[in-house]
């Protein structure tokens, strides 16, 4: 045993969180970990390579990816186990987060093996710091389903969230997510972060109709984090009855319900969201549209 600080130790897995674009922004002890451990798993093992041989790193890559997971997490764990130590890397960021890397944590948690963690950039709390939005409270939901129902779905079931609600989007869908964001939210605030830390870096501060307007025009290009204002923040917090849409509260209590679902919530979030509108409890109207 060694005093050594910030010693690599054996037995141990490292998440190791390596830059988002600019590669000045990886640390001296992702680094260390990177030059010692005795392998490396990577997302990608051609855009790690490339990635270490900017630092003249030269370990042993594994792949380890959402289509080999399953088998080569064992592999891994079983090399951990017997005395190595492994870092995990994605393509860029923290692994672990909207990542297979959740997979292999849990594994080694059911294992007993050692995971610690080496901090680094992550896409979406540098764009939620850039946003212009609340940064208090916030949820992350990683990249929608490319299935239009499922996206729909989702998007309904967020609909009601009071907390600012952040993204991922390719270039290639950021259209039709814009386009279904804004029929289901409503106009609502955005920060479309692009190609963060990058050299075409770029922060655009606007609406959700306006953000649609733009790339009606505009080609998007590069990796999107998507931050969008809660409906807290929106509507100032408030839910009594007296605020809510007032053609909404012109329905019978069943149609309410039924418009709710009708933007892809569940049945019993549509009663919650039309009971909010209301000013009544969720028991109550179950009562009045089940009866």
């Amino acid at each position: 045993m060694t005093d050594e600080k910030n010693r690599t130790e054996p037995r141990t897995l490292y998440l190791v969180g390596t830059p988002i674009g600019n590669l000045s922004d990886i640390s001296e002890r992702a680094l260390k970990v990177l030059r010692e451990c005795d392998f490396i798993a990577a997302e990608d093992t051609r855009n790690t390579a490339k990635l270490l041989a900017c630092f003249d790193i030269h370990r042993e890559l594994v792949s380890y990816h959402e289509h080999n997971k399953k088998k080569r997490g064992e592999e891994i764990c079983d090399r951990v186990e017997a005395g190595e130590c492994c870092a995990l890397v994605t393509d860029a960021g923290m692994p672990a987060i909207s990542d297979p890397g959740e997979d292999i944590v849990r594994l080694c948690a059911e294992r007993g093996i050692r995971v610690s963690v080496i901090p680094g950039a992550c896409a979406a709390v540098s764009a939620l710091a850039v946003s212009g939005l609340s940064t208090g409270r916030f949820a992350f939901e990683g990249f929608l389903s490319a299935v239009k129902g499922e996206r729909m779905r989702r998007l309904g079931e967020i609909k009601a969230e009071r907390r600012t609600v952040i993204f991922y989007e390719a270039p290639h869908k950021l259209r039709t997510t814009l386009s279904d964001m804004l029929s289901v939210f409503g106009d609502r605030r955005i920060s479309l972060c692009r190609e963060l830390t990058k050299r075409n870096e770029e922060i655009i501060r606007t609406t959700l109709s306006d953000a649609v307007k733009l790339y009606e025009e505009k080609e998007p290009r590069g990796e999107y984090v998507l931050v969008i204002e809660g409906d807290e923040e929106r509507t100032g917090g408030k839910y009594a009855a007296e605020e809510a849409d007032e053609s909404l509260l012109l329905l019978s209590p069943a149609e309410h319900v039924a418009h709710y679902e009708a933007t892809g919530l569940s049945r019993m979030d549509a009663i919650k969201a039309a009971a909010r509108d209301r000013g009544m409890t969720k028991s109550d109207l179950y009562k009045l549209v089940n009866t």
